[in-house]
């Protein structure tokens, strides 16, 4: 089934605008090129390359364990794209409007709003990341540094924070084309970026730089748990690093023209992606401490250091396509859907979009001062917690409950008895789901007594979901989609 039109019978307008609506085939233009630099700027953002070296850091695991662990992620987080993208490939709708099956019509708004609030979270984290890139720029051309702070930020720092939040702003409202052509020069100039600086901190370190990486290998760290606990703890960091688009994946396979170019896209965009970026990051942070004493994860600080005008430019504008590309992409498209499928009569997806960015300003301001301060694997693993139990829902609706059957016509309808009505539009069995294990996997986050589970965190809170959903609606019955 490729091609679903919806006629104006029983759409309810509370339900429907032209955002949410199945995109027609003819208007779907992305290949597997699209998708794999949705990939790429993900795993290349700042933040991305801060986790990843933080992970070479903080386990206490042989660096080529925690290399592999990284890419073992990038397997599971693939396979779990293509579950939750072929929906929307085959109907074209997005991901507050595919959560209507399995939370109801009225309903679906509770997951929309969550996913809504962890991307604005993330948006907001992202783009004062972004903004460090410009603030690294301002600062080597024009020699400008230090100066009064406020909630941890310069006169630069806030400049630069206010720059980023304004383009970011203008590219989402020139549409998702824009989008997708300024992602697709951003992935691949990162890596240019990337080797070269790796290249520098190489010629500057000298044979330091092997017997550094040799340190990290011998693996050092402050984690007590096991070796087997640490590496399955790394893989579940970084599958919930990218739980906020494996959740609403959907909101960009509607745009792919076939199922086979959205799963080829994911194939070279995570896996080896993963892998190529990891190893030049553990490469970058060893040199680090064979040329500056100490380790550090910000490459924008990297950059910095290096003294090379050019070098610092080129990285420091590159970083922030890459970040900014990302932060559109995973953070805020999704929220502008969301916040439109709250009330679709009212709010569009550029007026949600424009909501998202006020409150995510806030956010982002509040990151050096406030929210760095839980940590960084901390802040992923919790986020990843909340979304996890929806996204197991979500999949175990679709092809458990329902045998990847949708009736498109009813996801629209809002009347007493239809398909996805439920008690009064909304799947209490499908909310019971999700609050039991959304607790259970945010308290293996923060509960001393389980922390030995805190890096399983987003495995178990969407194991626990999907399987807690399909026992609960084993009772229900499923009516058959139209004809």
């Amino acid at each position: 089934m490729q091609e679903h039109e919806l006629t104006i019978r029983r759409i309810d307008p509370s339900l429907y605008n032209e955002d949410l609506a199945p995109l027609h085939p003819k208007k779907r233009k992305w290949g597997w090129f699209e998708i794999f630099n949705v990939w790429a700027n993900d795993v290349q953002s700042l933040f991305g390359y801060t986790l990843a070296a933080s992970l070479f850091l903080t386990y206490g695991l042989n660096g080529w364990a925690v290399f592999a662990a990284i890419v073992v992620a990038g397997f599971i987080v693939m396979f779990l794209v293509n579950l939750s993208g072929r929906p929307s490939v085959k109907y074209g709708i997005p991901y507050p409007v595919m959560a209507r099956a399995s939370m109801g019509v009225r309903g679906a708004n509770f997951p929309a709003l969550v996913r809504g609030i962890v991307a604005i979270f993330w948006y907001g984290v992202q783009t004062y990341f972004a903004s460090t890139a410009v603030a690294l720029l301002i600062n080597s051309v024009f020699g400008i540094s230090g100066g009064a702070q406020f909630l941890g930020m310069t006169a630069v720092g806030w400049i630069s924070y206010v720059i980023v939040c304004a383009f970011q702003l203008a590219l989402f409202l020139r549409g998702i084309d824009s989008i997708a052509r300024f992602l697709n020069w951003a992935g691949p100039l990162v890596y240019v970026v990337m080797i070269a600086l790796m290249i520098a901190i190489w010629y500057q370190a000298g044979g330091g730089l092997l017997s550094a990486v040799g340190d990290i290998f011998q693996g050092t760290g402050t984690y007590e748990g096991s070796s087997i606990s640490a590496f399955v703890a790394i893989v579940g960091t970084m599958v919930a690093y990218f739980a906020a688009v494996i959740i609403n994946f959907g909101d960009f396979s509607r745009f792919v023209k076939t199922e086979s170019e959205m799963r080829k896209g994911n194939l070279l965009g995570l896996p080896g992606n993963l892998a190529l970026f990891s190893f030049i990051a553990l490469f970058v942070t060893a040199g680090t401490v064979a040329v500056f004493g100490e380790a550090l994860t910000n490459p924008a600080e990297i950059v910095e250091r290096v003294d090379n005008l050019l070098l610092t430019v080129v990285a420091a504008i590159t970083f922030f396509a890459a970040t900014v590309g990302i932060n559109l992409v995973a953070n805020f498209i999704p929220p502008a859907y969301d916040l439109a499928n709250l009330s679709p009569s009212r709010i569009s997806s550029r007026t949600g979009g424009i909501i998202a960015a006020v409150i995510a300003f806030f956010i982002g301001a509040l990151w050096v001062s406030f929210i760095s301060n839980i940590g960084i694997t901390g802040f992923v693993d919790t986020l990843g917690a909340v979304l996890a139990p929806l996204y197991g829902i979500l999949v175990v609706d679709y092809y458990l409950v329902r045998r990847r059957q949708l009736d498109v016509q009813q996801l629209f309808s809002a009347e007493p008895g239809s398909a996805y009505y439920y008690d009064n539009g909304w799947n209490m069995r499908a909310l019971v789901a999700f609050f039991i294990a959304a607790v259970f996997s945010v308290a293996s986050v923060w509960v001393p007594a389980l922390a030995d589970l805190s890096g399983f965190a987003w495995l178990i809170g969407a194991a626990l979901g999907g399987g807690l959903h399909y026992v609960l609606m084993r009772g229900h019955t499923v009516l058959a989609p139209a004809q």
